[in-house]
């Protein structure tokens, strides 16, 4: 008996452990970061160092609001730290898909016995969105748990808009390393173009922050279609998620057409 999704399913099973650790990663940066918000803020340390901060880092790194509860957990974790360790993991896991698994020769012999090229790609694309979905919802919960000690009077339904949009905005990296990785066969190459994804959308939101004369650049940044309407002020932000989406889904048919055409070695 044929088992059903058998390249997902392998995935899943392969990378439990790298899965875990992200997990106790993003729960650690959560667990150090907010519980510091009320004793912070309580005697005016956050306005006083926003104060003593050159203007330009302060629009840079998105701090204007960090004496805010949702501020705080933008400038903190969704916009610096979830960022990070997602895109890491998202790239990590969309380089190794296809360009690592043609590089190891392991997909050569998948192809062999009898994995079709398009089910490949697409199997492999899930479980990366499946890995990120568990990531962001493990995120999202914490958050909550910790909103009420922590006093950070964050709406729960914003948390859950806010990681939408960290979920979406990894899953761009994530998928251009896939596509990157089923064109080129290099699991080097597809690290780079997911890691200078995440590199080029941060630096365009950063200088659109600078001035209105050229905040127009920030229309090109997917990080600024993640946060730059404040998911965690302003609930979700449907345009914004949606581009997101669509590059992905892009990405990932970008993947399949060019695992389909190219000749493969092992």
């Amino acid at each position: 008996m044929v088992e059903a999704l058998p390249v997902f399913r392998r995935s899943l099973g392969d990378s439990w452990r790298s899965l875990v650790g992200w997990t106790a990663g993003v729960g650690g940066a959560i667990a150090l970061y907010l519980p510091l918000y009320s004793s912070i803020n309580g005697n005016g340390q956050m306005d006083q160092l926003i104060a003593n901060m050159p203007p330009e880092l302060v629009n840079t790194m998105g701090l204007q609001q960090i004496s805010t509860g949702p501020g705080y957990v933008q400038s903190t974790f969704f916009g610096l730290i979830g960022v990070l360790l997602l895109t890491i993991a998202g790239t990590s896991w969309g380089s190794s898909a296809i360009g690592g698994a043609e590089e190891s020769g392991r997909l050569e012999l998948d192809l062999a016995h009898g994995v079709g090229r398009v089910q490949y790609s697409l199997e492999s694309a899930l479980s990366i969105v499946v890995r990120m979905l568990w990531l962001g919802g493990f995120a999202a919960a914490l958050v909550i748990v910790l909103n009420v000690p922590s006093a950070l009077e964050l709406d729960p339904l914003n948390v859950v808009a806010a990681s939408i949009a960290l979920i979406g905005l990894a899953l761009v990296s994530a998928t251009v390393a896939l596509a990157v990785g089923a064109i080129t066969g290099r699991r080097v190459l597809a690290t780079v173009a997911g890691a200078g994804v995440a590199v080029v959308g941060y630096a365009l939101n950063a200088v659109a922050l600078q001035s209105s004369d050229v905040q127009a650049v920030s229309s090109a940044s997917p990080y600024a279609w993640a946060f730059q309407n404040d998911p965690l002020t302003g609930g979700m932000d449907g345009p914004g998620v949606a581009l997101l989406a669509g590059v992905s889904l892009v990405a990932v048919a970008v993947a399949t057409v060019a695992l389909r055409r190219r000749d493969i070695t092992g």
